[in-house]
């Protein structure tokens, strides 16, 4: 029998209970930093020291934080279900967790790439990209080709080179699941629009939702409550 299809859109709301903070809420800034000095590229080209100064603490960070119940209870529904994970967040607890299918949007904090392999088509070459796990990176770490390693990630004012790769995902899926994003930042929001017009879609949230489909249901709940309720209700209707 055919395994059917879930597509796992993640948010920051699913690390938040691992310890990870998230900007949304706290007013735009981020770790006491405003996010457009950190997390765009105009941020970058201002100054790049404390660019690389942030995402540093931040992989330090994560050596500490383990994944909690909702990252493993979304690696376990592939037990029983062909899964795609398409994360928002840019941490590897999905991975640690033990997803195998991952679509990091934004990219992934534990990588580093050249600054200057961008390209106009997929944003970055992927040959160029490569894993320094909790190293750090400063000015003059240089890459292969010369030029200065900066954080594989995808700040405002990027192109999100996977959002292809998501969209393909999200229309496949007999199920589409949401947790821990308040669906406001685009491209990423837009994604639950490409769920076919059958397909169910759970959204776990704490907070009152800005969308209104007639395709949802929302579990009020953070993700690791919100997880067990999702399992119960899909396993009454299989």
């Amino acid at each position: 029998m055919k395994r059917k299809k879930i597509a796992v859109l993640t948010g920051a709301g699913v690390s938040a209970e691992s310890g990870i903070s998230t900007f949304r809420d706290s007013d735009g800034l981020w770790e006491n930093h405003n996010v457009q000095d950190v997390a765009s590229i105009e941020g970058w080209y201002r100054n790049p020291s404390l660019v690389l100064d942030f995402y540093n603490a931040r992989r330090r960070q994560l050596v500490d934080v383990c994944p909690n119940a909702a990252h493993i209870a979304i690696a376990d529904l592939e037990r029983d279900y062909d899964v795609t994970v398409v994360t928002q967040n840019v941490d590897n607890l999905h991975e640690r967790a033990g997803s195998t299918r991952i679509i990091h949007l934004h990219g992934e904090l534990t990588k580093v790439r050249p600054e200057n392999c961008c390209n106009d088509r997929d944003g970055f070459s992927e040959a160029t990209v490569f894993d320094i796990g909790a190293d750090e990176i400063h000015i003059g770490d240089m890459a292969p080709n010369g030029a200065q390693l900066r954080p594989h990630i995808v700040w405002f004012g990027e192109a999100v080179p996977k959002i292809e790769a998501a969209i393909d995902a999200v229309e496949a899926a007999d199920i589409l699941l949401i947790v821990g994003t308040s669906l406001q930042v685009y491209p990423a929001a837009g994604l639950y629009r490409y769920a076919g017009a059958d397909t169910p879609i759970y959204i776990i949230d704490p907070k009152d939702l800005a969308v209104r489909d007639s395709r949802l249901t929302h579990i009020k709940d953070v993700a690791t409550k919100g997880m067990e309720t999702f399992k119960k209700l899909i396993n009454s209707k299989s």
